[in-house]
């Protein structure tokens, strides 16, 4: 009687379970974005809102919550009901950087948040003058090698800085960064001749390299990325080990039924799987990954830790 009794109740709850991920979501989902409206994130969190809402029938609608490097959005979703309607998209910086940025981000990214699904990520690339006769990541090396801390790079973000001091320690290559305030401040600089070189984010800089503007050295995903076609990593460029991109993820607080993550996490890949879907993403500077389950929450994890020691080994201390 008592196994029976167990039988049943278990066998309960896994029809709870179901009839909870068939019916999921009953109503419209919030997505938490932790940056100002028409910024990039938030553009491309508002397309994937409305592709997500294709899928299952149901509204994503999109909160702007921004302050603070994310932090303030960042807080409201970790404080949010873990019950599948209220959801973050979550970044390099909130989910990996931030905590090593600042003394009280107000979260723990780990013991707070369950991560959903990748969205994509975004590689960023190292360019030149199109008259440098520098033309691929090894010359640059040498060149730096060369002439220690003379050749200078445009910095414009916290992002840019560390992919710039991951190459530094990995090559290395001795650059001298120069701190400038977003990205137009950092290509007028370069295009002016004031610096050497500049890193950024594929986004940032695809119109000025297709357009013969700037000249596109290595990209810092693992491999070469679509968004640049025929532009090698600085890995595959025989720099052992490189990798460094910003990325998108959704999550949700931790807690969430994992029934409603399958849900969620299924419905983002069948998204991310059509050719329209990547086609637009990419033209919004993302590169499409699709990653969920124990594969996503150890990509996250080892980010975290990978950003924690740049930012230790670049002397960056928390606000």
């Amino acid at each position: 009687m008592k196994y029976r009794r167990v039988f049943i109740g278990l066998w309960g709850w896994l029809l709870a379970c179901a009839l909870q991920a068939q019916t999921y979501p009953q109503k419209p989902v919030r997505i938490i974005v932790p940056y100002a409206a028409g910024q990039g994130t938030d553009i491309a969190s508002r397309y994937l809102a409305d592709e997500l809402s294709k899928v299952v029938n149901q509204a994503f609608v999109i909160d702007n919550r921004p302050g603070a490097g994310g932090n303030i959005g960042t807080q409201l979703a970790a404080k949010s009901a873990p019950d599948g309607y209220t959801l973050m998209v979550g970044t390099n910086a909130t989910h990996a950087a931030n905590a090593y940025l600042y003394a009280n981000p107000g979260f723990d990214p780990q013991a707070d948040f369950e991560p959903i699904a990748m969205v994509g990520i975004l590689p960023l690339v190292y360019v030149t003058q199109p008259g440098n006769p520098i033309s691929s990541i090894p010359e640059l090396t040498n060149a730096s090698q060369a002439r220690p801390e003379r050749l200078t790079v445009a910095i414009s973000t916290t992002t840019c800085r560390m992919a710039h001091e991951l190459y530094k320690s990995r090559a290395p290559a001795p650059l001298f960064p120069v701190d400038f305030k977003g990205s137009t401040q950092s290509i007028t600089a370069l295009v002016g001749g004031h610096v050497d070189y500049m890193v950024d984010t594929v986004a940032s800089l695809r119109s000025q390299i297709t357009s013969g503007q700037l000249k596109a050295l290595g990209v810092t995903s693992a491999k070469s990325s679509r968004m640049l076609p025929g532009v090698k990593s600085l890995a595959e460029q025989g720099v052992q080990g490189y990798e460094l991109v910003g990325w998108t993820v959704l999550f949700a607080p931790k807690g969430v039924p994992p029934e409603v993550s399958q849900v969620l996490s299924a419905a983002t890949a069948k998204m991310l799987a059509r050719p329209e879907v990547q086609d637009k993403l990419m033209q919004l500077g993302i590169d499409p990954q699709i990653k969920s389950g124990p594969e996503l929450k150890a990509f996250v994890d080892a980010e975290k830790d990978k950003w924690g020691r740049l930012i230790a080994a670049a002397k960056i201390q928390p606000n």
